[in-house]
């Protein structure tokens, strides 16, 4: 690696509106692509029959909490390593990339040991339908023991973003999610001469899609990421790595895995009413991925640019990224708003929606995104608190959010109102949340950015 090189990582000078635009506008295209291949699994799912969709919903908060522990873990890797690197500490942030390697194939031994040992209780915990019970004990059951391609993925991909490549990752998970939507109606219909696997189909062009996006990913690593080596030749474990990856990680890890919590919970609840309240509440997962994916890109670009610059000490670019990013997801929040509420019952159409789903289905999706006005500012500020290694205060908005608020108030208002005042619990805890953002956003100001000393050279945007 060049002098010159370590000198001119781009996220120290480029013009902040093009270095977040150019830093995210991969990672929204390739997650628009993931969310695509959300809606069209489900979507032919649903054409086997409505237990088949009712049972890959189900299957959600497993599958969250693979993606919890990964990301997560990816985030603690994001932040050590931008911030490495900002800090010109070049040696430090090539142990955060090969810890980061070694964490994610421990974390997906763990989680296939889970998956052969515990898929069929998992659902016996929730439902007593046979064919539910079936459905989706295949389909943890593959997701799981094949989870290496989902683990490894990801930590390529946060290194990559480290680096700033990020241009290189809408090429990996668009790989796998293109590899998936072929693979979809060809496994689960039994087309091409393959056989008809219904529901065990959706999961093995899961997991092909992974693995395909993993190997293109390593590829990507190894040849064009020229800022880190993660050449694991005498790898040893580095426990003083670990811990600052996991300071960051955990907490995020925990945050994303309420969602799993929160869904479970919510799902019990439903049940209570039908099933079919279950498969809207998965319904308006996989569609509310479309407004959220991008957010969620956005997030990814803004993340390494402000750990990088507060490694630098520069306020003013840290700022700057924060509240572009902030004004951007409000705004795709809004759109997502407007289009969950004039374009309802076209959207259920997608899932083959019977009159009964469409009944359920109508009022819920309407009055679940309105949480989108307040979510976008939450989303960025949460990352925010990340990027600056306080993930701590992202894990107390998340907990509220999902464990305080939510379920809680979903219990109170089934009890109350009954299935149509379950889906307010949404708005309600988006507010609570806001609030408790902005607070901690003040207090992390004062703490941490307002006190950053900034040179000329270094102030300019």
């Amino acid at each position: 690696m060049t002098e010159e090189v370590q000198k001119e990582n781009k996220m120290g000078y480029m013009p902040i509106p093009k270095l977040l635009f150019t830093m995210s506008m991969p990672m929204i295209i390739s997650m628009l692509v993931q969310a695509l291949y959300n809606v069209v699994d489900s979507a032919f799912v649903a054409q086997l029959n409505e237990d088949a969709l009712t049972a890959v919903s189900m299957a959600f908060p497993v599958q969250n909490l693979m993606i919890a522990v990964s990301v997560g873990t990816g985030v603690g890797i994001n932040a050590l390593l931008s911030r490495s690197l900002g800090e010109k500490q070049f040696e430090q942030a090539n142990l955060a990339a090969k810890n980061g390697l070694f964490l994610g194939i421990v974390s997906y031994v763990v989680f296939a040991v889970l998956g052969v040992l515990g898929s069929r209780q998992f659902y016996l915990i929730q439902t007593d339908d046979p064919e539910i019970v079936s459905y989706g004990t295949q389909y943890v059951f593959v997701v799981t023991v094949f989870a290496f391609g989902l683990f490894l993925a990801v930590i390529s991909e946060r290194l990559l973003q480290s680096t700033g490549l990020t241009i290189y990752n809408m090429y990996t998970q668009g790989l796998g999610a293109i590899i998936n939507i072929i693979l979809d109606p060809i496994l689960i219909f039994g087309l091409l001469g393959f056989p008809r696997l219904e529901v065990l189909g959706a999961a093995v062009a899961t997991v092909v899609g992974q693995i395909c996006g993993m190997l293109l990913g390593v590829v990507f690593n190894l040849r064009k990421n020229k800022e880190i080596n993660i050449n694991m030749k005498g790898f040893r474990p580095d426990k003083a790595t670990i811990k600052r990856i996991y300071q960051v990680g955990v907490p995020s890890i925990i945050m994303q895995s309420i969602g799993s919590v929160m869904v479970f919970g919510i799902n019990k609840i439903l049940m209570a009413f039908t099933s079919t309240a279950v498969s809207v509440f998965g319904v308006y997962f996989k569609l509310q991925s479309f407004i959220f994916m991008p957010v969620f890109g956005l997030n990814n670009g803004m993340v390494p640019i402000i750990a990088y610059n507060y490694g630098a000490r520069n306020k003013k670019r840290i700022m700057h990224t924060a509240w572009l990013s902030i004004g951007a997801a409000v705004a795709i929040m809004l759109v997502g708003l407007g289009i969950f509420h004039i374009f309802t019952g076209q959207l259920l159409g997608i899932f083959e929606a019977s009159d009964e789903m469409l009944a359920i289905g109508i009022p819920a999706l309407r009055i679940i995104s309105l949480s989108f006005t307040f979510a976008g500012y939450g989303i960025v500020v949460g990352s925010v608190f990340q990027a600056l290694g306080n993930g701590v205060y992202s894990l107390m908005v998340s907990v509220a959010r999902q464990l305080v608020v939510i379920l809680p108030v979903a219990f109170v208002l089934a009890r109350v109102g009954g299935l149509i005042a379950v889906w307010w619990a949404f708005p309600i805890a988006e507010i609570v949340a806001l609030v408790m953002s902005t607070i901690l956003f003040r207090r992390i100001y004062k703490k941490k950015i307002q006190p950053l000393a900034l040179t000329e050279e270094t102030a300019s945007v």
